[in-house]
């Protein structure tokens, strides 16, 4: 077992020493970036649903509550593959991008609770983006160019525990850390010098939600499940500098600094609430539905003085989906111990833009998908391999705006094994 632990320390160190750039939407640039999906791979294939769900041999990162349930040592990882295509009413653009999409060790305590800690990517950013404008005779007259990259990083300890039968509550607490830059770059015609402005951000902020789940019987061949998970009040600290020089056009050298200064900013999440339903058969399916909501984020101080064009409003989201396990403990056929998931989700982001910049013409970024997959089994053990796709368009093309069509692979393992037994005598 100390074999184990060693390693799954070992890759924990390395991926927290690794940087990634894991994203490729215009929509980045705002904040602290992309908030990530924080769900499995299983999780996501049903359209992201999984408060209310509980089992004994899959993590469930939605709700600290699921850790109660845990009878199996659980290791978990998957990578993330995006293929997004933005258009704009100019033309349109396709990127990619492969990344770590999570790590994380579950295991139960006792019998009545269970742990996981784990890392995952808290948001991104990951964007290039040119502004071309023409003079009179609709001659190339100025570029600006707009990049940025990084992003946060979140490790996470959650703990369940069930308080009496069929009811279990949970405790999830967060660190995020990470580092974003962000520049632009001005180029007027026939200028041998460029200007740029650049800043960079220390992102770091601690986090706290915590999570119910009650499981009660329909019939003898169905159960109902209500599960709550709830994100409560935080601030994100950015600290960092902001720059302004001149480039040479013709070496690309750094030439003078024109101004150089410490900014700061918070980021304000207020409370976020996640209320599920289910119902399910043990180990043979469950059909769920997923509402969250949250009033609008607040962005204040010198980091986040330049978004100017953009504004937050209240964020909501369904997600419904589920899953169907033709006959779990088969002996005579493989693809009737395979899981199959799907789901769809809505998704009002609560980010505003306003593409004009006169600040009054702001458009809502909604966010559609529809999502399935599968879990294969791994040898006759609960291990599986779970492969996820995603196909779904983020924003609109009206007002300036981009149109984001995206299709997402997700690829996992879930791999189980018993770690503290009981001694035998035979």
């Amino acid at each position: 077992m100390i074999k184990k632990i060693i390693v799954v320390i070992t890759l924990f160190v390395s991926i927290v020493g690794f940087s990634q750039k894991n994203n490729t939407s215009a929509y980045s640039f705002f904040g602290i970036g992309d908030k990530n999906n924080e769900s499995t791979v299983e999780q996501l294939s049903m359209g992201g649903v999984g408060v209310s769900l509980n089992e004994s041999y899959r993590l469930n990162f939605l709700n600290p509550a699921a850790n109660a349930s845990l009878r199996f040592t659980t290791y978990a990882m998957a990578l993330e593959n995006i293929n997004n295509t933005a258009k704009d009413n100019n033309g349109k653009q396709k990127a990619s991008t492969t990344y770590l999409s999570y790590l994380a060790l579950g295991f139960p305590l006792g019998e009545k609770g269970g742990m996981t800690i784990g890392l995952l990517p808290n948001s991104s950013v990951g964007y290039s983006l040119v502004s071309n404008e023409y003079d009179s005779d609709n001659n190339l007259a100025e570029v600006t160019r707009y990049i940025g990259d990084g992003g946060t990083n979140k490790v996470f300890l959650s703990v369940g525990y069930k308080l009496f039968k069929n009811f279990s509550v949970g405790l999830q607490g967060n660190y995020i850390f990470g580092k974003i830059e962000n520049s632009i770059l001005n180029q007027v015609k026939d200028a041998a010098l460029a200007t740029k402005y650049q800043t960079t951000s220390n992102i770091k902020g601690l986090s706290l939600n915590g999570g119910f789940q009650y499981k009660g019987k329909v019939n003898d061949k169905m159960d109902f499940l209500l599960g709550g998970n709830f994100d409560f009040n935080n601030e994100i600290e950015a600290k960092g500098n902001e720059y302004l020089y001149t480039i040479d056009l013709a070496t690309g050298v750094q030439k003078d600094i024109n101004y150089e200064e410490e900014v700061t900013g918070i980021l304000k999440s207020p409370l976020k609430s996640t209320i599920g339903l289910g119902l399910d058969k043990d180990n043979k399916w469950y059909a769920g539905v997923d509402y969250s909501f949250q009033n609008a984020l607040e962005l204040n101080g010198g980091v986040f003085n330049n978004y100017s064009k953009i504004d937050y409003d209240k964020y909501s989201k369904v997600a419904v989906g589920g899953f169907y396990t033709p006959k779990f403990n088969s002996i005579s056929s493989y693809w009737d111990r395979v899981t199959y998931r799907a789901g769809l989700k809505f998704e009002n982001t609560g980010l505003l833009i306003d593409a004009s910049g006169n600040g009054t013409d702001f458009t809502v970024i909604d966010d559609f998908g529809i999502s399935f997959g599968v879990g294969l089994p791994m040898s006759k053990q609960l291990s599986n391999l779970n492969i996820g796709f995603e196909v779904g368009k983020r924003g609109q093309t009206a007002n300036g705006l981009v149109q984001e069509n995206y299709v997402n692979f997700r690829l996992g393992l879930s791999l189980n094994d018993k770690w503290f037994k009981k001694l035998e005598i035979f």
